[in-house]
């Protein structure tokens, strides 16, 4: 079986108005290991060099480093090296998918621990209330008696041809009824609106972050979000498990995407996050760039990171 070979580089650079003397960072950019994804290498170069590291697993199974900087600066350069093996998902045919009102009973009736893990994932949470307006806009996908994935890939669709790709026109704080109105955002934004449709029907929606390949297949198209970290969806079928959509490409993920973590919403996620002494203002850069480079057997490959 074959699969795609990744290189990563995801460098974030803070430049400060005036000296940090001391800061503590959350940091989420190891790719996860999966049964499709196999990390086989990964390191953080960090400038300047902390007064400590530590790391571990998060609820979500995500892996988390907690780094300590002391002394004053007034840059923070961090750079993130993975290389990551990803294979190709299994797409379900559409028959495959029981009707979406019986995912819902079943998230609401079966104490699995299987089906109460995903239930986990039918809430609001901090950055996807649950609103009307967002059950309004999904209904129309899913009338009575569809198949999931079927009523899923519409409203995949439907946001893809509803909402205009502006990576001026929202920020990380920009709540979700004002995307619903202007009908423009980036991935962040159109996974969120996704996952509150979804939730506010009762079907398991989580939010997955990582990235795309930046230079595609000669012929292929150039994804949306490439250039930055990536979101996209991914939500559960009993019998299936989790399966991945991505309402900004209008596709079901497969090799191009490298997964990062997965959470509720984008603050269970996001990539860097601190507290600081000091500082003041300061200004923000990320630059990513993922590189493809061939195929590879899996036989080949070895997890060691």
């Amino acid at each position: 079986m074959k699969t795609q070979l990744f290189d990563i580089t995801h460098t974030t650079t803070y430049d400060y108005r005036s000296p940090v003397t001391v800061a503590h960072h959350l940091m989420r950019l190891a790719p996860r290991r999966l049964r499709r994804q196999s990390r086989l290498a990964h390191a953080l170069d960090l400038q300047p060099a902390p007064a400590s590291l530590s790391s571990h697993t998060d609820y979500f199974g995500n892996e988390t480093a907690f780094i300590i900087f002391e002394g004053a600066h007034r840059q923070l350069r961090v750079t993130a090296r993975s290389r990551v093996a990803v294979g190709a998902a299994y797409i379900p045919d559409a028959a495959e998918t029981p009707a979406w009102e019986s995912v819902r009973n079943l998230c609401r009736t079966d104490l699995s621990a299987r089906i109460l893990e995903a239930g986990e994932f039918t809430f609001g949470s901090p950055l996807v209330p649950l609103d009307t307006p967002c059950t309004d806009y999904a209904r129309e996908s899913f009338p009575a008696g569809r198949n999931l994935l079927e009523a899923v890939l519409d409203l995949t669709a439907r946001i893809h041809r509803d909402f205009e790709f502006d990576p001026t026109a929202t920020t990380v704080a920009t709540p979700l009824a004002q995307v619903l109105e202007q009908r423009r955002g980036v991935c962040q934004d159109f996974a969120h609106l996704q996952i509150a449709c979804l939730r506010s029907l009762g079907l398991p929606a989580r939010y997955v972050s990582g990235y795309l390949e930046t230079v595609p297949h000669p012929g292929l198209p150039k994804l949306l979000g490439a250039d930055a970290s990536h979101a996209w969806v991914s939500f559960f079928c009993p019998g299936l498990g989790w399966i991945d959509v991505d309402p900004t490409n209008n596709l079901l993920p497969s090799m191009q995407h490298i997964t990062l973590g997965w959470g509720r919403d984008y603050g269970d996620v996001s990539p860097i996050r601190g507290v600081l002494v000091g500082g003041e203002e300061h200004t923000l850069n990320v630059a990513v760039d993922v590189v493809a480079l061939g195929e590879v057997d899996d036989e080949t490959l070895r997890d060691d990171a």
